[in-house]
């Protein structure tokens, strides 16, 4: 009977620590390759870089739109720029003009 009681005492520790170890496992595994683990930093600083890239290209596509908006107010119109426009809306071509056709796949 001793040696029944002392041998589910160890089994019953060894049990304990096994379970402690899986856990912790676990999350030592889910902390290196889960979604907010060490891996996944690397692809967010990634995300990040390209998204950086991408607001520096909007921003001065956005700066070349003020401008041109800018270059079209009544208080400073620029002659050649209401021209040009003019003749975009208007599908006007003088016959000594040469045109350049942009075909959109």
């Amino acid at each position: 009977m001793v040696s029944r009681t002392r041998f589910k005492a160890i089994l019953t520790g060894l049990a304990l620590y096994a379970m402690a170890a899986a856990l912790i496992a676990y999350f030592g595994v889910n902390a290196y390759t889960g979604k907010y683990g060490l891996t996944a930093r690397a692809e967010l600083d990634q995300e990040i870089i390209g998204l950086t890239d991408e607001l520096a290209l909007l921003k001065r596509q956005r700066a070349d739109i003020e401008r041109h908006v800018a270059l079209l107010r009544a208080d400073g119109i620029d002659p050649d720029m209401l021209d040009e426009r003019v003749r975009y809306q208007l599908d006007y071509a003088h016959p000594h003009d040469l045109i350049r056709f942009k075909i959109k796949n």
